[in-house]
């Protein structure tokens, strides 16, 4: 722990002002930290921003516009004394959750209305088929809850952390030996419903190891997913938790953009003493007899702090802020999922036969605009930028061929048109600009391996991306650091015991006979794994 004078505040440095980011400093400084937070562009939010285009009459979200999973946002916001309401964050809710356009043409519309949803997938399943839509979301409900328990409010933050008696007697019924697909089929009998109810892996990814799967044949032909999510065939069976929330909770969206909620992340921050520095690029983190002692900025500063938290890309800050190791050499050797190319159209008119979210599956599967007019985002799944893919001088050729394809599709299966015409101004993104603004794929610890009161949050640290699990891992992060410097936690995050348990080493675990169990049904495991290869 850093030696410091009993009336003086220890001191924190967040590198980058994310959602995990913002979400820690308004933790850190409720804590009672001096926080100060650096971000090299001029707006707070990351990935989680908005832009508009040229004319200032279309607005658009950069990244996630499903909001998901309410309660890690209600418990994030209760935690830090205030709700949504009272920051002024009003959400509104998509009905239907979206459309779902086929090749063939054949349109199956998502909703949170069960009655709705009994009419659509009887139509394709049968009379039978709403029994097995409710027994999909039974375990999809089991799973979220087994979740919620045992890995969104669990730190891992070494092997011998996942070796604990309750998530290995509850391991089994996460599924994480068979794919979402797989759950799938257990539950629908068309093809066409199997992919509705499991492309959703696309956008959630990473709460569990990908490695338990075993790998199949089926593995090289997988459509990649949006950014960091995953094939429906990689994915682990517990992922159909995403349906039972987009079902029964339904899908939401904060009006004025998802970027509403860092802005209120970094006003409750700064309410609390945060500091706030844009256009302020780190360049190293300073590290003295394996202790994080705080960082240097491009520009020659140098800064000094008991704590450094990063919210960028992991990967990337372990290469280019810390000293390389043999430790981030792997990580940069590990298997990554993919990434998307963006468009971004302000259209000349309202386009009625698209909603809020229109899904336009792949044939192989495996107030944001002006009244009279609509904004149009388009993302489209690509190979991650670590893959065998284009050079960053080929991309416009790429995105060029992408374009053209994407329009043309939409024009077929929606009948519609002239399309191309009414695109007014188009933005960009690949995924050469997404790893620019520090879009990985990756889920390693949130505290650094070797370096002392070094950490680590955002959607490429545990336990993953999205929004509402980066809000949960910004509450893990942040409870870590605590209990590591042994410094209270408010009595407002309503930590239990046995999570604050998984952050500290297996010391304090009662008996040598559970932790022999443990290990031996681990070691079982890890054989059964390696013998379904």
């Amino acid at each position: 722990m850093v030696a410091r004078a009993a009336h003086k505040k220890p001191t924190a440095i967040i590198v980058g002002a994310g959602i995990g980011g913002t979400a820690s400093a308004a933790r850190l400084s409720q804590a009672g930290f001096d926080v100060t937070v650096l971000e090299k562009n001029d707006f707070a939010g990351g990935r989680c921003s908005i832009f508009t285009d040229p004319s200032g009459k279309h607005r658009f979200d950069t990244g996630p516009s499903l909001y998901l999973i309410p309660r890690l946002f209600e418990e994030a916001f209760k935690d830090l004394g205030t709700s949504l309401d009272k920051e002024g964050i009003k959400l509104v809710k998509c009905e239907p959750n979206y459309r779902i356009v086929f090749p063939d043409k054949e349109v199956v519309e998502m909703s949170s209305d069960l009655t709705k949803m009994k009419q659509e997938v009887e139509r394709w399943e049968g009379e039978q088929g709403f029994e097995g839509f409710l027994g999909f979301l039974k375990e999809g409900h089991a799973h979220m809850e087994l979740s919620m328990i045992h890995v969104l409010h669990r730190n891992f933050t070494s092997l011998l952390s996942m070796v604990r008696p309750s998530l290995i007697v509850n391991l089994r019924k996460l599924h994480p030996f068979v794919s979402v697909y797989t759950r799938a089929t257990k539950y629908f009998k068309t093809e066409r419903m199997r992919r509705a109810f499991t492309f959703a892996a696309m956008y959630l990814v990473s709460l569990f190891p990908r490695r338990l799967l075993p790998q199949t044949g089926e593995a090289h032909r997988s459509p990649c997913a949006l950014r960091q999510g995953m094939s429906p065939f990689d994915a682990l069976g517990a992922y159909n938790l995403l349906q039972y929330t987009e079902h029964c909770e339904g899908i939401l969206y904060p009006l004025g953009g998802f970027a509403q909620v860092p802005l209120a992340l970094q006003r409750i921050a700064e309410r609390n003493g945060a500091n706030f520095r844009f256009n302020s690029a780190v360049k190293s983190v300073t590290v003295e007899a394996g202790q994080a002692r705080g960082v240097e900025l491009e520009n020659g500063e140098k800064l000094k702090a008991d704590v450094v938290l990063v919210n960028a890309d992991l990967v990337w800050s372990m290469a280019h802020l810390y000293k390389e190791t043999s430790y981030s050499k792997r990580l940069e050797e590990k298997p990554v999922s993919c990434s998307s190319i963006s468009f971004y159209w302000s259209m000349k008119r309202k386009i009625p036969e698209l909603n809020s979210h229109t899904i336009f599956l792949a044939e192989e599967y495996r107030e944001a605009a002006p009244e009279d007019r609509d904004s149009v985002i388009v993302l489209v799944p690509v190979g991650h930028i670590s893959a065998a893919l284009p050079k960053s001088s080929d991309w416009d050729k790429v995105v060029e061929e992408t374009r053209v394809k994407v329009i043309t599709e939409i024009e077929r299966r929606l009948d519609l048109t002239g399309f191309r015409d009414l695109i007014e101004h188009e933005t960009v993104n690949t995924p050469i600009t997404w790893g620019e603004n520090n879009v990985l794929a990756f889920r390693p610890k949130t505290r650094h391996p070797t370096v002392k009161n070094a950490y680590f949050v955002g959607a490429s640290a545990h336990p993953g991306t999205g929004v509402p699990i980066v809000l949960a891992g910004a509450r893990m992060a942040t409870t870590q650091i605590l209990d590591d410097l042994k410094m209270p936690i408010p009595k407002q995050w309503e930590v239990s015991a046995s999570e604050l348990a998984t952050h500290r080493t297996l010391r304090d675990a009662a008996g040598g006979a559970t932790l022999l169990a443990a290990l031996t049904l681990l070691i079982a495991i890890i054989v059964a794994l390696y013998l379904r290869r």
